[in-house]
Order: C-alpha cells, then structure tokens, then sequence
C-alpha cells in the first residue's frame, strides 16, 4: 500500500473521532439540560420540608431548573456568523 493511501485513511480516522467527540459534548449537554429541572425540584421540596414552607421552595426549585434548562439550550446552539448587509444596500 502507498503512503497516499494511508494519508487518506488517517484523515477518514480524525474526522470520525472528531464526530463521535461532537456528539458525546451534545449529549451531555443534552443530560444536563434536561437534569436541571428535576434537581431544580429536588432542592426545592427539600427546602420546602426544611423550612416547612410547602410550594413555595419546589416552585422557586422548579423555575430555576427551568431557567438552567433553557440557559443550557441555549449555550448549546451553534454561533451565528454576522449577517453582511453591505448585499441588500438600496
């Protein structure tokens, strides 16, 4: 076999672990994001028993879950590249 050919295997080889590596990051990011609302609910209905203030610790858990969630969805995304506008001049 030429040294071409294995180039060329090499490079098949990164680009594949470069998707699996992509694909576990969103994954986790995916696990996290959607874990933040149960632990969001957790810390609250343990507060709720601590202090003996029954919905208001799990709803206060529950939109700071919500808020993480949608924090973590929205790192998640991928950047935007800046719009030129200098095409669409009248």
């Amino acid at each position: 076999m030429n040294d071409a050919g294995r180039g060329e295997k090499k490079e098949k080889r990164r680009t594949v672990r470069l998707s699996v590596t992509d694909m576990g990051a969103k994954y986790q990011g995916a696990l996290e994001a959607v874990l933040s609302i149960p632990i969001g609910a957790g810390i609250g209905y343990f507060c709720d028993r601590k202090f003996e203030s029954e919905p208001v610790g799990l709803l206060v858990g529950l939109a700071l879950g919500f808020g993480a969630f949608v924090l973590r969805i929205f790192r998640m995304r991928p950047p935007v590249a800046p719009r030129n506008d200098e095409d669409h001049s009248s």
